[in-house]
């Protein structure tokens, strides 16, 4: 029987458009990147079971007791390593995707290298294998310390290029212009994902005209995304609002793109909700998005209490000498105390009293009225945040540079009256001037460092901080906490923000 080959084209802007050359170049550095990883993988997985084997007591056999013969280590370690790279496809940890941005990538690398160690573990106690102790318990150490680290150089590789729009799925956003506005601007403020905004397709499709607000060009109506899809060279659609769509065109729609070269988003309007409170389940033909309602008690918070305890201790010990130096300094350039306690509003509304080094000068507080009005021309009307602030002192200035004034609150976490990672604590002025909603933030304790610390610090508008410490109060794991943690550190270093 012979077969007949369908070659989809379309007449767009007066030329033919092949369908098959759309989303080509998307295509292409996606295979590419995953080839990269792969190699990479492959290579220091090699590296990591050599390196563990030669320094084992007895790298070269091992014996299974149970049918008395041996084994060459070496076998042992060629079956690790396929293991180990079967699951990191089955994972998904280099779909396109997962890389460049969240945990998920993470988490599939440390899963494999979990998963494959512990059924060789378990393998080996059922036939009796002895000697595969050593390399199993430090072999699972390397290997998934080598895959963390070398894809956090990958993905600060990937995230360079895609700040400078390569790398990156060029993508037409679909709805009404206020939804489309508003997916910009979040796409735009996370490059790493990968999300580069090309044009918009909106109820007037005025083509050529722009949306208010942004630079993004409209590129068609929303009855002709396939047109504009081919017309601004996209790869990807993104729904940002459906009420302009019914059911059966967005379903055509699915049809129309090619799969494999286009990808078709659909953006709920479940605003500022994380992705462990989203669960979807088909339905009779309906994709349910199940939102989990946010929790504050129970184990994680037990485990989040415990984790601070032990965190901040450890890094009052270790920061000893550094707390013992800034409180000299602080204390020899300028007159007035060490600290610095100000009354703050944590958990439930209460009061505590916030520990800093002290950064500014004894008569701050009496000169903060003559300078609330500067702070509200740019743009905070609730938070006292200054640039270049005349009542920080020189020794002040760097510590508020590098986050040094902050390190006080440690005490403050062992106490209780705060948290490693929250909402930043609030002064009792600025409540009273909250919304209703904003009151949420009390539901979890203040933390030294959270979303609004890593994502701008001072540099953030009021709404903005808002929105952040929101988000982190319906959303966080403790999984999350660590990555907040870690950018923290990255966050001070560059000391962005910071004033």
């Amino acid at each position: 029987m012979a077969t007949v080959t369908v070659k989809n084209e379309r007449l767009v802007g007066g030329t033919a458009y092949t369908q098959a050359n759309a989303g080509a170049g998307s295509a292409r550095w996606e295979r590419n990147y995953a080839r990269v990883l792969v190699a990479t993988d492959v290579l220091i997985l090699v590296v990591m079971l050599a390196l563990v084997m030669i320094v084992a007591p007895h790298p070269s056999i091992v014996e299974v007791t149970r049918y008395d013969f041996a084994l060459p280590a070496v076998g042992i370690g060629v079956a690790l390593l396929l293991g180990i790279l079967a699951l990191l496809s089955l994972t998904g940890s280099r779909t396109p995707r997962v890389v460049g941005v969240g945990s998920q990538e993470y988490r599939a690398l440390v899963q494999s290298s979990f998963l494959a160690f512990t059924t060789a573990a378990l393998l080996a106690y059922l036939f009796g294998v002895e000697g595969l102790t050593f390399i199993l318990a430090y072999g699972l150490v390397a290997t998934t310390a080598g895959l963390v680290i070398t894809r956090w150089l990958w993905r600060r590789w990937l995230v360079a290029q895609r700040r400078k729009g390569r790398m990156s799925n060029r993508v037409l956003l679909v709805g009404s212009e206020e939804s489309v506005a508003a997916t910009a601007r979040d796409l735009k403020r996370t490059p790493a994902a990968g999300l580069h905004v090309v044009g918009a397709c909106t109820p007037s499709g005025r083509v050529a005209d722009y949306i208010p607000g942004t630079d993004i060009a409209v590129s068609g109506s929303v009855d002709k995304v396939i047109e504009a899809l081919h017309r601004v060279d996209a790869d990807t659609v993104l729904i940002s609002s459906a009420n302009e769509l019914s059911a059966a065109t967005v379903r055509s729609l699915s049809w129309d793109l090619e799969p494999g070269r286009h990808h078709l988003i659909v953006a709920p309007s479940l605003t500022d909700i994380g992705g462990p409170r989203l669960h979807t389940r088909p339905v009779a033909g309906l994709p349910l998005v199940h939102v989990e309602t946010p929790r504050y008690s129970g184990g994680k918070l037990h485990a989040k209490r415990t984790f601070d305890v032990i965190a901040a201790g450890a890094l009052v010990v270790l920061l000893a000498p550094v707390l013992i130096f800034v409180a000299l300094a602080v204390q020899f350039t300028s007159p007035g105390g060490v600290l610095f306690r100000q009354e703050r509003i944590g958990l439930g509304g209460e009061k505590f009293h916030m520990l800093k080094f002290r950064s500014m000068y004894q008569d701050a507080e009496a000169r903060l009225a003559d300078l609330a009005d500067k702070s509200r021309d740019s743009g905070n009307d609730i938070m006292f945040k200054m640039k270049d602030d005349p009542r920080v002192t020189g020794v002040g200035k760097v510590l508020r540079r590098f986050s040094l004034d902050e390190l006080p609150q440690l005490f403050n976490v062992v106490r209780g009256d705060m948290a490693l990672v929250g909402p930043r604590p609030p002064l009792e002025r600025e409540v009273t001037q909250y919304a209703d909603t904003v009151h949420r933030r009390f539901l979890v304790k203040p933390g030294i460092t959270g979303l609004w610390q890593v994502s701008g610090r001072s540099d953030l508008d009021w709404d903005e901080t808002v929105r952040l410490d929101l988000f982190y109060v319906e959303n966080w794991t403790l999984t999350g906490d660590l990555t907040i943690l870690f950018k923290t550190v990255k966050a001070v270093l560059k000391s962005e923000g910071a004033y």
